[in-house]
């Protein structure tokens, strides 16, 4: 069998290191790189040019789901695992609606990083069978939050906000200006529904985007 040549992106050296490990041991999977930034992924992808690029949907400064936007605009056909350390379904959805073709928590066992790079670099969509329940009981009980109806601009901006980001320190991150991301303020707040910045926070937290 051909081996798959994967990439890793995520600031945590303990988690590089750790899934670098598990993946040394499969004898169908080469690591071919791995990056500790979303900026440094959307750059070295196309040096590396992996099967496979696995990256961690919360990192700070330009997160997962920004740089999975950004890859996918200049490279459709591009491969992207997204993961998150538990469950969330919020980063879910977000990812798998940008065009993510897998989503794994490091919660799932280790054969499940196994399979979801297997399919997905065979052309096939990866979610496990317990966050493919969670996504489906969340529809079927109509809890739908209107998070999951932001944009990925959209969303990469309340991250950032929430995270504790001024409007100036997200325009130079995001390469747009200062009025940009103020209006981005102002229609995120009456898309969510929140009237200032602190019921934000806390729809974020509840949500999973942010730890309390």
């Amino acid at each position: 069998m051909k081996q798959i040549r994967v990439m890793l992106a995520d600031e945590h050296p303990v988690v590089r290191s750790g899934l670098r490990r598990s993946l040394d041991n499969l004898d169908n999977i080469i690591v071919v790189g791995d990056v500790i930034s979303g900026e440094q992924a959307y750059q070295t992808i196309t040096k590396l040019r992996p099967n496979v690029l696995l990256i961690n949907a919360s990192m700070h400064e330009i997160g997962g789901i920004e740089t999975l936007h950004r890859i996918l605009t200049r490279d459709s056909n591009a491969k992207v695992i997204v993961f998150t350390m538990d469950e969330n379904i919020t980063f879910a959805t977000q990812a798998l609606s940008i065009g993510a073709q897998g989503y794994l928590s490091l919660s799932d066992d280790h054969d499940s990083l196994n399979k979801a790079i297997i399919d997905v670099a065979g052309g096939r969509k990866f979610l496990s069978d317990s966050m493919a329940k969670k996504i489906a009981l969340r529809t079927m009980s109509g809890s739908d939050e209107l998070i999951q109806h932001l944009t990925s601009r959209e969303f990469e901006i309340f991250r950032l906000l929430v995270e504790g980001r001024v409007v100036e320190k997200i325009a130079r991150l995001l390469n747009i200006s200062h009025k940009t991301v103020a209006n981005y303020q102002t229609v995120l707040k009456q898309k969510l529904g929140v009237h200032n910045s602190v019921e934000l926070v806390r729809l974020a937290i509840r949500t999973g985007v942010i730890k309390p």
